[in-house]
């Protein structure tokens, strides 16, 4: 009878690792990507992986798409409300064409068995414009609530005060309001409840508010604010906003820096999923783009946050916390923020930050903190004094992978501290607390003025490769304007010069902020 129990067991476990492949979807597609979902049962020593093609429907030619990555169920810790996510197979295919219709392949193999392979449909949203034979109506502010779907309304230049909208739109007929001089000014707008409805070169002195809203679009408006666009919980969906120049109170000042300094303000600050957020030049707020956290954050899922210009961020340039899953933060560039970018936490992932441009951080490039989960920092390109590369953390992540970067550090100003920290030592690297399933390798490190050295975990090194970490990391030398004092308002450089390692490899420099 033991012997048989014994037997049981064994099938039992081997089971476990073996997986079970269920159903794929692909949640809130944007503009230009694609999330892919597989939920699975087992594959509990983590090694099932899975391959990804795509191509347009109808095409001949497949394409690659990045591996998608293990996700082990698991839930977040010490947040309020706890946060859970299930276990899975999970990824993005990435810069697709608008309005397109896709094929996905996907081949699932585990050798322990449970391979499978599936070929999905999923389609992008389209450009959120009017159409070309919309009617169009010039009015003004007594016609703001009398306008009608499908209607573009020209708004004569004057001032508007503060505007509350109670029209929607519909579904390929947006309400669209619209300054073609920029001089149609508003005091404040809310839009709280609407769907459909677009906002198109309006100045806004005070919030936007975007509460409560799908499908609203907010483009090429001027917005000085201390606030600049809210979508509070349950937060915005399916929004896009896009080529905005959004100005906040508060100057570059080391004694206003950091999550405690006297810093309020939001430029973009939301809750919610499907949203677009891109080529918005954005400056002078405690965080220049935010998710909501904790208990104000609704599903937080496939947002794309690309090519914005991103600049004196007094606590974070882009907080990407409480992320569920295939969040995009994608060719930013940030200069003169206390912190780059934060995942505090990630809620399983995977989230990407890739090809973001960042100079003048003064604390952390990445901030992983409150046990994240799932994060994919590849192809970055860092310039900052203190550690290139520096997560300070004694809450571990996990799952993470960071790789083909670059991180230049330099020697810190002596004494020196700003937002109640020292700015670090100036090592290539120093990330000490993270978990068993991390990928850190093939990153190019530089350091200035003083001898090259970084520390991963307990092994502190002078030269690479290494062995456990970085095997295939290097060490390069580069000639590069160094932000050597943090509290001045550096202009954006041009670092397209960096071709070793990171976001400009082989690449042509990409459009921040808003288009022409």
């Amino acid at each position: 009878m033991k012997a048989f129990a014994c037997i049981f067991l064994a099938g039992a476990l081997q089971a476990m690792d073996s997986t079970t492949p269920s159903e794929v979807t692909t949640p809130f597609p944007t503009i230009t990507n694609l999330a892919v979902e597989w939920q699975i049962e087992g594959d509990d020593d983590l090694d099932a992986v899975c391959e990804m093609k795509f191509r347009q429907v109808g095409g001949t030619e497949w394409r690659d798409g990045m591996p998608l990555r293990r996700v082990p169920a698991g839930k977040s810790q010490k947040t309020s409300p706890i946060f859970s996510w299930t276990n899975r197979l999970s990824g993005s295919v990435f810069d697709l064409e608008p309005g397109t219709d896709y094929e996905i392949e996907l081949k699932l193999h585990d050798p322990d068995g449970g391979s499978a392979t599936k070929v999905v449909m999923a389609s992008t949203r389209s450009e959120a414009i009017a159409k070309a034979d919309a009617a169009i109506k010039n009015g003004t502010k007594a016609d703001l609530n009398a306008v009608k779907p499908g209607e573009v309304l020209l708004l004569a230049d004057g001032d508007y005060g503060a505007a509350t909208f109670n029209r929607d739109g519909e579904q390929g007929r947006p309400i669209v309001y619209r300054s073609t001089s920029g001089k149609a000014v508003f005091s404040e707008i809310s839009l709280t409840g609407r769907k459909w409805v677009y906002l198109e070169g309006l100045t806004v002195n005070g919030p936007v508010r975007l509460n409560d809203t799908e499908y609203c679009v907010v483009r090429r408006c001027t917005i000085r604010s201390q606030f600049g666009i809210k979508a509070y919980k349950p937060g915005m969906m399916n929004a896009s906003i896009e080529d905005n120049v959004i100005t906040g109170i508060r100057g570059w000042k080391p004694e206003i820096m950091g999550a405690g300094g006297d810093n309020e303000g939001e430029g973009i600050q939301f809750t919610g999923s499907g949203n677009v957020i891109r080529h918005n030049r954005v400056t002078g707020f405690r965080d220049c783009i935010s998710h909501m956290e904790d208990d104000g954050a609704a599903p937080q899922m496939c947002n794309d946050i690309l090519n914005n210009d991103l600049s004196a961020g007094l606590d974070d340039g882009i907080e990407a916390d409480f992320a569920l899953h295939n969040c995009r933060v994608m060719r930013n560039r940030l200069t003169n923020c206390f912190v780059g970018i934060s995942s505090q936490p990630g809620l399983g992932g995977p989230n990407y930050f890739m090809r973001n441009v960042m100079f003048n951080i003064i604390h952390e490039a990445f901030k992983l903190h409150r046990f994240s989960q799932g994060d994919v920092i590849m192809y970055n390109t860092v310039v900052k004094a203190g550690d290139g590369l520096g997560i300070y953390t004694s809450e571990p992540f996990d799952h993470a992978v960071i790789t083909h970067n670059l991180f230049i550090g330099a020697r810190p100003p002596a004494e020196a501290k700003y937002g109640g920290y020292a700015i670090s030592r100036g090592r290539a690297v120093d990330v000490q607390s993270f978990g068993a399933h991390c990928l850190i390798d093939h990153n190019a490190y530089a350091v200035l003025g003083k001898p090259f050295g970084g520390k991963i975990r307990t092994w502190t090194f002078t030269k690479l490769p290494g062995t456990d970490f970085e095997s295939h990391g290097r060490m390069i030398e580069v000639k590069t304007a160094i932000p050597d004092d943090p509290t001045h308002a550096y202009e954006p450089p041009d670092l397209s010069q960096l071709t070793e390692a990171g976001t400009y490899a082989g690449e042509k420099v990409p459009v921040y902020g808003p288009r022409p």
